[in-house]
């Protein structure tokens, strides 16, 4: 990989959990600056495009990558494919679908924390499978201890957080808001 374009990409998706991320982040502050919304929908906003990509996104291609790739997968991890990466893999789909169908605006609040809540017990769960790893084998391949170790214990903390502070908002915006003129026949 001379051709500096092909290292780009090539790290771009091997920091896919990041780099997914961030593109969330960025289309979701392109859309503030265009729309402008009220505070509350700001909120929102994000945390709708952090379910399309830090979520959907992400698990999609993360399934792809287990089943479809599972020997490289797993080596990048520095494990053996012996069978985990097609369960893994099916499960991240299934994450990730969850995630696509939360992230629209008018899905409610209950079904964006259950998008949340599943990849969080997967990724806390999965840190401290890292962690055990690297502290019993001295594990330290990219996939291991890179940043896949640090976005699986910050991606359900960021997302936990925009989803309050989301609902917080928009709870408070319906209690400010004036209420309806009754109209008499």
């Amino acid at each position: 990989m001379d051709d500096p374009i092909s290292g780009i990409i090539a790290f771009l998706l091997m920091n896919f959990t990041v780099t997914f991320f961030v593109i969330g982040v960025i289309v979701a502050a392109i859309s503030v600056a265009v729309r402008r919304p009220a505070r509350a929908d700001v909120l929102a906003t994000f945390l709708n495009w952090f379910l399309f990509f830090a979520i959907g996104v992400t698990y999609v291609f993360n399934g792809i990558m287990h089943t479809v790739f599972g020997d490289m997968a797993a080596a990048s991890i520095g494990w053996e494919n012996n069978g985990f990466q097609a369960e893994v893999g099916f499960a991240s789909i299934g994450v990730g679908i969850v995630g696509f169908m939360a992230a629209p605006r008018r899905m409610p609040f209950s079904l964006k924390l259950a998008a949340l809540v599943g990849p969080a017990c997967f990724l806390w769960g999965a840190a401290g499978t890292h962690i055990a790893d690297i502290i019993t084998t001295g594990n330290l391949a990219p996939n291991n201890a890179g940043p896949v170790l640090y976005t699986d214990i910050l991606i359900p903390i960021i997302g936990f957080a925009l989803w309050t502070a989301a609902y917080v908002a928009r709870r408070r915006q319906a209690a400010e808001a004036p209420a309806p003129i009754a109209v008499t026949a």
